[in-house]
């Protein structure tokens, strides 16, 4: 039975019957109807955090002076305007609110129908409250988030019993230049008010709003080309000059690389960078300039950690003799480094497209993220097969509990191992 379309037609008796199913999963006894895997598999995952699902835990509200200072230094700033004129004019007509809420679930800016915001405050939806999944449970801004993708949750879906009288659709944002979640957007509003189409209707107006973040990332670089130009021009040897986030504007003695990992806290100086070894940086309005000091790099052994166990956030640390450095990873990214990690001997790209797709086919989409994760990892990666090099120590941390390793991730590959493991035990 499709909940969520019964809920069109009759919205009391889906919510009678999504409670019932709520009951019997916490109760440990079989429901009249399974939950959709996305909220079964949140609802596990509250399970484990220990999250009450009978009593309404809200944490502190940040001060005004916070939101408006998170406000001012979050990129959905950007998009508002996008979000407003897809969201704001149905919402108000169709009882529903618009809020945003930046990566850590807090919420940022509220708009919509009155009335509805005043049921909002009764359930802590308020300006400054922190929504993240593993605080307030299975709702339309934590969920997303964790799991990277659009996610509806109606009447008792939501994990915490307050909140069974709420209905929301969201869906996450992310920086189109590193896929780097900075945000969630999401509809809400009383039970009745519920409709299956909200969802695609949320999710298409979050890409239009990734799709002005990426217009505004390509203006930019044109205008830091226009810098750039006549200052490589005056220099001989390998340089290259990138915007404040290592997106390459221009090059000069060496080939084109589309983006160059910079560090955490970027510094005039003398740098070691991956792929390029010593360089020194020198700031440009709006970028560095990036000049090779084309001597060797130090070689030796280097250790790569790849850090899985945060829920959202991933992380790769590469350090050696000639320096250390650590980039954030995507969610495939972070699934690709991690099968490459537990297959030492390597993967090709049908076996790569097979464990992250279920498709062994699909090895196109496979060798072109592959090339973008070589632009960072460079010499530590191998091809044919995909494997890390030699002189590489590869540690990986893992989340102690198996379930919660990526858990965006739908990859039939870590599935497997999931079941391995739980086996084992």
């Amino acid at each position: 039975m499709d909940v969520t379309h019964l809920a069109a037609v009759d919205a009391t008796r889906a919510a009678r019957v999504l409670d019932e199913v709520r009951s019997a999963k916490l109760s440990g006894q079989r429901a009249p109807v399974p939950p959709r895997p996305v909220i079964e598999q949140s609802w596990e995952r509250m399970l484990r955090s220990g999250v009450d699902p009978d009593h309404d835990f809200r944490s502190g509200l940040l001060p005004r002076e916070e939101v408006q200072r998170r406000r001012e230094t979050s990129a959905l700033r950007h998009v508002l305007p996008v979000l407003r004129e897809g969201l704001l004019s149905v919402a108000d007509v169709a009882h529903h609110i618009m809020v945003v809420a930046d990566e850590e679930g807090r919420v940022l800016w509220r708009e919509g129908s009155a009335p509805v915001l005043r049921k909002a405050d009764g359930l802590g939806f308020e300006l400054g409250a922190d929504w993240r999944e593993d605080v307030v449970g299975t709702n339309g801004v934590g969920t997303p988030a964790v799991t990277r993708r659009p996610v509806q949750v109606f009447a008792s879906e939501h994990f915490v019993r307050s909140h069974a009288t709420w209905t929301c659709a969201g869906a996450p944002i992310t920086d189109p230049r590193d896929g780097r979640l900075i945000g969630v957007v999401d509809v809400s509003g009383p039970l009745e008010t519920m409709h299956p189409a909200t969802l695609s209707w949320v999710d298409s107006v979050a890409k239009l709003a990734e799709a002005r973040l990426r217009e505004m990332h390509l203006r930019s670089l044109e205008r830091l080309r226009a810098v750039a130009a006549p200052v490589l021009a005056r220099i001989e040897g390998r340089a290259l000059v990138v915007d404040r986030h290592g997106w390459t504007a221009a090059v000069t003695g060496m080939p084109y690389t589309e983006r160059l990992t910079l560090p955490k806290s970027v510094a005039a100086g003398m740098r070691w960078l991956p792929t390029l070894g010593r360089c020194s940086l020198e700031p440009l309005a709006g970028g560095w300039l990036v000049r090779a000091a084309d001597e060797p790099v130090a070689g030796g052994t280097s250790r790569i950690v790849l850090d899985l166990r945060g829920p959202r956030r991933w992380t790769v640390e590469v350090s050696g003799g000639a320096g250390s450095w650590t980039r954030e990873l995507s969610p495939r990214h972070a699934e690709l480094l991690y099968l490459l990690a537990v297959h030492r001997a390597g993967r090709s790209a049908a076996g790569l497209a097979e464990d992250v797709f279920g498709d062994p086919a699909r090895t196109v989409t496979v060798r072109a993220e592959m090339s973008r994760v070589r632009r960072y990892l460079g010499s530590f990666l191998e091809h044919r097969p995909y494997r890390f090099a030699d002189h590489a120590d590869v540690d990986v941390l893992l989340p102690d509990d198996p379930r919660d390793l990526l858990p965006h991730s739908t990859a039939p590959a870590l599935g497997r191992r999931y079941g391995e493991t739980t086996a084992g035990q």
